[in-house]
């Protein structure tokens, strides 16, 4: 899948995490493109690190803990834009639940596999 395709889930993603959770504003569109870009680089370069030091806890927690792991780097993009505002710790974790659901359903109905290929 390429790079508009992912940037365009991340998009839809943030979209409905902003509509459905209490607590995440972004300004407009713009910023909602912006912050998808950025939330594919943080993923891209921040979470891989974030993985594997917290891998301890991750399997203490037998994988929940990868869910704190996400809203981290969404709370990470929302500090690097100043048009995106996350209220907290919870509507962190809530987000990350519904951009993590909706780009599932997203890359799912485009026909990707989830390694990233092509059906």
């Amino acid at each position: 899948m390429g790079f508009l395709a992912r940037t365009a889930i991340n998009a839809l993603a943030l979209w409905a995490a902003t509509e459905i959770v209490p607590g995440i504003h972004v300004a407009g569109l713009g910023t909602l493109i912006l912050a998808a870009v950025v939330f594919g680089l943080v993923n891209a370069v921040v979470r891989p690190v974030a993985v594997i030091l917290s891998l301890p806890l991750t399997l203490l927690t037998f994988g929940l803990f990868l869910l704190v792991v996400n809203a981290a780097m969404l709370g990470l993009t929302a500090l690097l834009l100043p048009g995106m505002r996350i209220a907290g710790f919870w509507p962190a974790l809530f987000g990350a639940i519904v951009v993590s659901v909706v780009s599932w359903i997203a890359g799912r109905a485009v026909g990707t596999q989830p390694d990233g290929s092509a059906r």
